[in-house]
């Protein structure tokens, strides 16, 4: 027989979980390309970023979107595009950058992209703390393709990212992404990975985040004695 004694929120066990608030979608931030629109590098980056699906948001800065100033410190506001880049590492969730290889390094506006992550050095997260990174370097050989992954690996640990396990070499043969879709099965599993293992990662610190602050909000009421 159901009780006639209306329900009080204050009779709420102390221990009683927090409400559920609804998921939001990663921010997934992708950096690749050249100035050339629709390169092979920009498609491989794009490939990556639509293995992610719905599952997340998605912010892309390619082609001409990276013909930024030159990096100096404390003048990123000052360009409306650099201040867009910033704002997205900021908030970014996840990132995965793409470069292609240029004498045997990574090209001179990736590396320009990500010195804009020094704008990040006082903030809270400073720089890309924690965030997972994903790598992708095209070449026209491996012998590059591999030393321009090292070179990102290695920015990618300065900025003290979360670098995922795999990270993409591709070899841009002529017709690989012939009309802007890779031919490639082997290669779009391999970019597949990349964007599937960043958005993995960033679910799940969000759901380690949440699960530590569902805790803690528990804690507190255990340990008071109050109601939430």
């Amino acid at each position: 027989m159901a009780s006639s004694v209306p329900f009080e929120p204050e009779t709420m066990l102390a221990t009683s979980p927090p409400a559920v608030t609804p998921a939001v979608k990663p921010l997934i931030v992708g950096i690749g390309g050249t100035p050339r629109e629709q390169s092979s590098t920009e498609l491989a980056l794009r490939q990556a970023c639509e293995a992610i699906g719905e599952e997340a948001e998605i912010r892309i800065f390619a082609g001409r979107e990276l013909l930024l100033p030159l990096y100096q410190p404390g003048v990123a506001s000052r360009d409306a595009g650099a201040a867009a880049l910033v704002s997205a590492l900021m908030h970014c969730d996840g990132l995965i950058i793409a470069s292609p290889a240029y004498h045997g390094t990574i090209s001179g506006l990736i590396k320009n992209a990500l010195d804009y992550a020094e704008e990040l050095s006082g903030e809270a997260r400073p720089y890309l703390d924690g965030v997972p990174i994903g790598l992708i370097a095209c070449a026209a050989g491996w012998q590059a393709a591999g030393q321009t992954l090292a070179t990102l690996r290695t920015i990618a640990h300065a900025l003290r990212g979360w670098l995922t396990p795999y990270g993409a070499t591709i070899r841009t043969v002529p017709g690989l992404f012939a009309g802007g879709i890779c031919n490639d099965p082997a290669v779009t599993a391999d970019l597949g990975r990349v964007g599937e293992q960043v958005l993995a990662f960033a679910q799940s610190q969000a759901s380690t985040l949440a699960g530590l602050a569902s805790m803690q909000h528990a804690a507190s009421f255990t340990s008071t004695g109050t109601t939430p």
